[in-house]
């Protein structure tokens, strides 16, 4: 709940810190905490960060769910990194996991930001 918040309110800097204090706790990350946290950078465009966040799931053995993708895609759609948001979409095929409308006009803006 409190990444979430911090979703909301655009501190991403404070949700990725939550999410670092979740092992000092015994408690482990799912794919919720997770997904808010890529969120929480895509709100601030901060691309690079969801991407590091995104590929970290499988480490802790999580999936990245529809929501997670989505929110990383959005990421790259605002930071103009189509390359990056496209490879986003394929995986999500290799997961089979079928792209929302969301992720697919999210790849398509990408695009034409980038001319």
């Amino acid at each position: 709940a409190a990444i979430s918040a911090c979703e909301k309110g655009k501190q991403w800097q404070r949700a990725l810190g939550l999410l670092a204090d979740l092992r000092y706790c015994s408690v482990l990350p799912n794919v919720v905490t997770y997904s808010a946290a890529i969120s929480a950078c895509e709100k601030c465009a901060q691309w690079r960060y969801a991407l590091l966040y995104l590929a970290a799931m499988p480490h802790y053995k999580l999936v990245p769910n529809q929501f997670a993708f989505s929110s990383a895609i959005s990421a790259c759609e605002k930071g103009s990194q189509w390359q990056q948001a496209c490879l986003l979409l394929k995986g999500m095929q290799g997961l089979s996991l079928m792209p929302a409308v969301i992720a697919c006009n999210a790849v398509i803006g990408a695009c034409h930001r980038s001319g």
